[in-house]
């Protein structure tokens, strides 16, 4: 895999990094922002942001998978849909 592009999620992928500064490519890596947002427009506003990640809104009761990606963010939204974490790459 070329530097600088990361396939679709799924599946899965890291290459070599460990951290979301690695997984970056330049664009950006984290949405403080996004907080107190609906979870839909913080979902178009990553892609936007960062279009090589795919985003998975995380409703309550669902869980995401603890491994690391780098084409991955997870959006956790309360009931009302409002975003409650800091989304991340990872």
């Amino acid at each position: 895999m070329s530097q600088g592009t990361w396939p679709r999620y799924p599946p899965c992928v890291s290459g070599s990094c460990t951290d979301q500064v690695c997984c970056s490519h330049g664009h950006k890596s984290r949405w403080p922002e996004q907080l107190g947002k609906k979870g839909d427009v913080a979902k178009a506003t990553i892609e936007k942001d960062n279009p090589e990640v795919t985003v998975e809104i995380l409703t309550p009761g669902r869980v995401g998978f603890a491994d690391f990606c780098c084409n991955r963010v997870y959006v956790v939204v309360d009931s009302n849909g409002i975003v409650t974490n800091m989304p991340t790459i990872g």
